[in-house]
């Protein structure tokens, strides 16, 4: 089955331009990502703190099946309501350093969107090693899920 969450990865460049259409109005796919409940919900994840706002700050704690738990976290720095939002992330305790992610929402239609997300890391060789964890298989069941659930509330 052909992956939905497109994701392209220039040799030695050091960063990663990932793409996908919702079947979603474009403030549904602008809350699934700066509203706690359906962060928790598509993400799988525990939210700890989602100031959704310029300057704002986030923290989630996720656990893998033996119960152990990793935490994510990030600042943001731009905000634009349905139109984009700036940020860092960081996976704790991991020898990853902080990446820069842009994330741009555009309405294709009332009922369609897209969402393009530009994300840069420190180094070309980080990228490649983020490339090698099941990132691909992840972030598009992660969508799914996302269109899935809101789906329903649209």
């Amino acid at each position: 089955m052909e992956q939905k969450t497109k994701i392209h990865a220039e040799e030695g460049r050091q960063e990663l331009l990932i793409t996908r259409q919702f079947d979603l109005p474009i403030d549904l796919l602008f809350k699934a990502y700066t509203e706690a409940e359906l962060v928790e919900q598509w993400m799988g994840t525990k939210v700890l703190k989602l100031e959704s706002n310029k300057h704002g700050a986030y923290q989630f704690e996720t656990s893998d099946p033996k119960g152990n738990k990793h935490g994510f976290n990030g600042v943001i720095h731009e905000f634009e309501l349905n139109r984009k939002i700036t940020r860092t992330f960081e996976m704790e305790n991991t020898p990853f350093a902080v990446q820069l992610e842009y994330l741009d929402f555009e309405a294709l239609s009332d009922s369609t969107s897209k969402l393009t997300m530009h994300v840069v890391y420190k180094s070309a060789a980080i990228r490649d090693q983020i490339l090698q964890l099941p990132f691909a298989q992840g972030i598009n069941m992660a969508h799914n899920r996302l269109e899935s659930i809101l789906s329903k509330k649209s």
